[in-house]
C-alpha cells in the first residue's frame, strides 16, 4: 500500500527506527574494523620493507665500495740466510718471478743464482760469458714487465740477456725451470768505442729494434741495433749503428730509454736531469729536479710502461716526471707530483710492473707503498735497519729486501691503490696528457695502461642528461596538467588524461631503440627544422587564437566550453609539419647548406649523430607522462568551492588559477617535478641507446655523454668480481643512490613547507 494511503501514516505516526545494534549492523561492523586493521598492518608492513630493503642495497653496496678506501698491508716472514749468500759477491740485480718461487740474484762477480724464493736454496747457477780479464760493473733492465736485461762491462761493451721461466710437468707436478738466454749471442756488443767501464746501463726493446744506452763519467753513448734480412732468405741480422751525443757537464747518476725509442734521460750532478731526442740526435732540455739547494737524487726509477720518471731524494721525499707539451706545443719534462716517505735518504725505488704503483726504501729500512696516478701513500712501515738490495715480484704481492747477507721475505697486500678522492673527483694529469683533465677509462688492450677512474665526467653527464630531459618535460608537462584539469571539459579530459598516462607504460628500451636508429638520424638531417619548431609552434598557436578570436560571436559561442583546445590540434601538426618540410631550405638560406659544419666553423660547436638533443626529445617523452599525471591530479584536487568563490569574488580564471590554484597545488607539482627529476636521473635504455656513450664533460647540446646508470650497465658484465673497477662500478651505483636520496629528502622538505604555506588557502 501507498504510504501516502497509510491511515497510520496520515495520522503523523513517528517512522520505524533502524536499530544500529542488530546482529547484521555489528557483523558489518566488526568485518570493517578487521579489514581495517588488515589494510593498516599491510601498508605498515609493505612500507617498512621497502625501508628495509633501501637500507639492505646501501650497506651492501657501502660493504663493496669500502675496500677501495683501505691503505696497504704488509706481513714479514721469517729471514732466510742461506749459506750461499756469504762471500757471494755485491748484489747487481734481484728479481723474483711471477710465481713467487724463484728468484735471481746477479753479483758483481759475474754470477747470476737462481735460488727458491721461499727458501733460499739453490736451483741453478750461471756465470755471465764476461771476455777475460773484464768486470761486471752494472745491470740494468728495460721498462718495468718486460724480460729483458743488460750488462755494462769495463770494457765499454755490454751483453744483452733475458729471463725465461718455462713451467714443465714431469711425473704430473708442476716446476719452474728458470734460463737466463742469450737471443742475439753471447759476444757482448760494444757501446762505448773508447773501451771505457760502463757505470750505468739502459735497454729497451721493439718488434725489430734494440737501443742500448751506456754512460761512464760524463759521457753517454747509444747503441742502435736494427734486424734486416740476411743474404739468404729468412736469415736475420743485426745493423749496428752508434748515436753521438754530447758530453755531459757533469757525472751521470742514471739513464733510461722511452720504449717509444724517442726519449733518452740522464741524471747527472746533484739534481738534474738532461733529456735528448734521439730521432733528430738533439737535446731537448736541461731541467732542474729539485727546488732545495741542499738535497740532491739518490734513487730513480721508471714506472710500467717507462713513460714515468720517479726520483727520490735526499731528504726523502719522492717526485713523478714525464714529457708533456708545453703551451708552445713543445714537449717538456713536467713535474707532476710529489710524495714524502721520510726525512732520510732515498735508496731504492721499485715499480710494479702492472700498475702505476710503486715502493721506496729509504737508508733507515722504512718502506713506503704508493700509487701515482691517485697520488695515494698507502703505507709507511719500519722493516729493515737498511738495504743491500731490493726485489718486487710481477704481481706486487712480495717484497725481498737484503740486509746483511740474509733475505726479509716481505708478504704485500695492497689490492685496490688506484682509487682515491682525488682519482675521482678532481683532475689528474694522466701519462700522455698535457695536462690534468677528468677522464673515464677504465680499461685498455695494454698491460701498462693507467686506469682512469675519474667519476666526475659520468655524474656530469648524469645531470647533463637529466637537465636536457627536464628542459623539455616539466613545460610541457605541467602546462598540460594545468590545462587539463582546469580549463578543459570533462568529458574530453577524461580522454585525454588516460591516453597520456598509457605512454607511462611505453618500455624505455623501444624508446631508446627508436631514438638511436630513427630519431637521432632524422634529427641530424632535418636540425634547421626541429629548432624552428621552437619558435613556428608557439608563434602559430598565437595566430590561430587570433584568428579565433576575430571569428563572429555565435560562432565562438557555439563550440561548447573547455573544447578550444581540439581545434589546436590539425594548427599543430599543420605548422609542425611546416617547419619540418622547410628544414633543407632554411639550412641552405641561413647555415651555408650544412648546420653542421656552419656550428663548427662559427660556434666551435661540434655534433655526434646520438647528442644530447636527442636525449632531450627521447627521455622528454619518457618523463612527461610521470609528471603529467601526478600534477594534474594535484591541481584538479584542488576543492571547488576556492574556484567558485573566486570567481564570485569577482576574480578571473587566470587570476584564480595563479593566486589561488598553483598554490594550492604546488606541493603536488613540485612532487610531481621531482618524480620526473629522479626518473630522469635514474634512467639507462634511452641515454645507453641514444648517446654515443662518450665520458665528456661539457655542455654541448650537439655532443653526447654517459651517465653513471649507463655505464653500470655497459661495464658492469665486463669488470671481473673484486677488481677495483668492479668496486667503482659499484661506487657509481652507491654515489646514485646517495644522489637520488639526497635529492628527495630536499624535495619533501620543500613540498611540507609548501603545504604548511598554502594550507590555509
Amino acid at each position: 500500500m501507498n504510504d501516502l494511503t497509510d491511515p497510520k501514516m496520515a495520522q503523523g505516526s513517528p517512522a520505524p527506527r533502524i536499530d544500529f545494534n542488530a546482529p547484521g549492523f555489528r557483523r558489518k561492523r566488526r568485518l570493517r574494523a578487521w579489514v581495517d586493521r588488515l589494510t593498516h598492518g599491510y601498508v605498515l608492513v609493505g612500507g617498512l620493507a621497502v625501508l628495509v630493503a633501501i637500507t639492505m642495497i646501501f650497506f651492501y653496496l657501502a660493504y663493496v665500495v669500502l675496500p677501495l678506501f683501505q691503505g696497504a698491508r704488509l706481513q714479514a716472514g721469517a729471514p732466510v740466510a742461506p749459506g750461499w749468500l756469504q762471500g757471494a759477491g755485491k748484489p747487481l740485480l734481484l728479481t723474483v718471478e711471477e710465481q713467487n718461487k724463484v728468484g735471481l740474484r746477479v753479483s758483481d762477480q759475474g754470477q747470476a743464482v737462481f735460488f727458491d724464493a721461499q727458501k733460499g736454496d739453490v736451483l741453478a747457477t750461471l756465470s755471465l760469458p764476461l771476455p777475460n780479464g773484464v768486470r761486471l760493473v752494472s745491470i740494468a733492465g728495460s721498462e718495468p714487465g718486460t724480460p729483458w736485461w743488460v750488462a755494462g762491462l769495463s770494457n765499454g761493451q755490454v751483453l744483452l740477456m733475458r729471463t725465461r721461466y718455462t713451467a714443465p710437468y714431469p711425473q704430473n707436478s708442476a716446476t719452474l725451470s728458470p734460463a737466463l738466454e742469450f737471443p742475439y749471442g753471447q759476444a757482448p756488443f760494444t757501446v762505448d768505442p773508447q773501451g771505457r767501464a760502463l757505470e750505468h746501463v739502459a735497454v729497451t726493446a721493439s718488434d725489430s729494434r734494440l737501443l742500448l744506452a751506456g754512460a761512464s763519467g760524463a759521457q753517454v753513448n747509444v747503441l742502435a741495433l736494427t734486424q734486416a734480412a740476411g743474404p739468404l732468405a729468412g736469415q736475420p741480422r743485426l745493423e749496428q749503428a752508434h748515436i753521438d751525443l754530447p758530453q755531459m757537464a757533469e757525472a751521470v747518476k742514471a739513464i733510461y730509454l722511452d720504449p717509444r725509442q724517442q726519449w733518452l734521460y740522464v741524471l747527472n750532478g746533484r739534481a738534474q736531469a738532461d733529456v735528448f731526442d734521439l730521432r733528430t740526435r738533439a737535446l731537448n732540455g736541461r731541467y732542474k729536479l729539485l727546488e732545495d739547494a741542499e738535497a740532491y737524487v739518490t734513487a730513480s726509477q721508471q714506472l710500467a710502461g717507462g713513460v714515468s720518471l720517479m726520483i727520490g731524494t735526499s731528504k726523502g721525499t719522492l717526485s713523478q716526471w714525464f714529457m708533456a707539451r708545453d703551451v708552445d706545443g713543445e714537449p717538456r719534462l713536467s713535474h707532476i707530483r710529489d710524495f714524502t716517505l721520510g726525512n732520510q735518504p732515498i735508496a731504492f725505488i721499485r715499480a710494479e710492473q702492472r700498475r702505476k704503483g710503486f715502493l721506496a726504501l729509504d737508508s733507515a729500512g722504512r718502506l713506503g707503498v704508493f700509487h701515482s696516478t691517485a697520488h695515494r701513500t698507502l703505507l709507511v712501515q719500519q722493516v729493515a735497519t737498511h738495504g743491500d738490495a731490493m726485489a718486487l715480484s710481477p704481481r706486487a704481492d712480495l717484497l725481498l729486501v737484503e740486509q746483511g747477507r740474509q733475505w726479509l721475505p716481505i708478504a704485500v697486500h695492497n689490492p685496490h691503490p688506484e682509487v682515491s678522492w682525488s682519482a675521482l673527483w678532481e683532475k689528474v694529469w694522466y701519462e700522455n696528457y698535457d695536462k690534468p683533465e677528468y677522464v673515464w677509462q677504465s680499461t685498455a688492450d695494454n698491460s701498462d695502461f693507467e686506469p682512469k677512474l675519474s667519476l666526475a665526467p659520468l655524474t656530469f653527464g648524469t645531470l647533463k642528461a637529466a637537465f636536457y630531459a627536464m628542459l623539455l618535460a616539466a613545460p610541457l608537462a605541467v602546462a598540460a596538467a594545468i590545462y587539463t584539469a582546469y580549463f578543459m571539459a570533462a568529458p574530453m579530459r577524461r580522454k585525454v588524461k588516460p591516453v597520456i598516462e598509457l605512454m607511462e607504460a611505453m618500455p624505455t628500451v623501444i624508446l631508446g631503440f627508436f631514438a638511436g636508429l630513427v630519431l637521432a638520424p632524422y634529427v641530424e638531417g632535418h636540425l634547421p627544422g626541429i629548432f624552428g619548431l621552437l619558435i613556428v609552434t608557439p608563434l602559430g598557436i598565437l595566430l590561430a587564437a587570433l584568428g579565433f578570436s576575430r571569428l563572429p560571436a555565435r560562432w565562438r559561442l557555439g563550440l561548447p566550453a573547455g573544447w578550444e583546445s581540439a581545434l589546436l590540434v590539425p594548427v599543430i601538426v599543420l605548422v609542425g609539419g611546416l617547419a619540418l618540410w622547410l628544414s633543407p631550405t632554411m639550412e641552405t638560406w641561413w647555415f651555408q647548406g650544412d648546420m653542421r659544419q656552419w656550428l663548427s666553423q662559427n660556434l666551435g660547436l661540434g655534433f655526434d649523430q646520438r647528442n644530447a638533443l636527442v636525449v632531450g626529445l627521447a627521455m622528454g617523452f619518457a618523463v612527461i607522462p610521470s609528471i603529467y599525471s601526478i600534477a594534474e591530479d594535484a591541481i584538479f584536487s584542488v576543492p571547488r568551492s576556492l574556484t567558485h568563490g573566486s570567481l564570485a569574488l569577482g576574480a578571473t580564471p587566470w587570476q584564480t588559477l595563479t593566486r589561488l590554484v598553483l598554490l594550492t597545488a604546488s606541493p603536488g607539482i613540485f612532487s610531481a617535478l621531482m618524480i620526473g627529476l629522479g626518473r630522469a636521473v635514474g634512467e639507462t635504455m634511452i641515454v645507453l641507446m641514444a648517446t654515443g656513450n662518450t665520458p665528456i664533460m661539457n655542455m654541448n647540446l650537439f655532443e653526447g655523454m654517459r651517465t653513471l646508470a649507463a655505464n653500470v650497465a655497459v661495464e658492469m658484465p665486463e669488470s671481473a668480481t673484486g677488481s677495483s673497477h668492479y668496486r667503482v662500478l659499484f661506487l657509481a651505483a652507491l654515489v646514485l643512490l646517495s644522489f637520488t636520496f639526497a635529492m628527495n629528502t630536499l624535495a619533501e622538505l620543500i613540498r611540507q613547507r609548501l603545504r604548511n604555506k598554502y594550507s590555509s588557502l
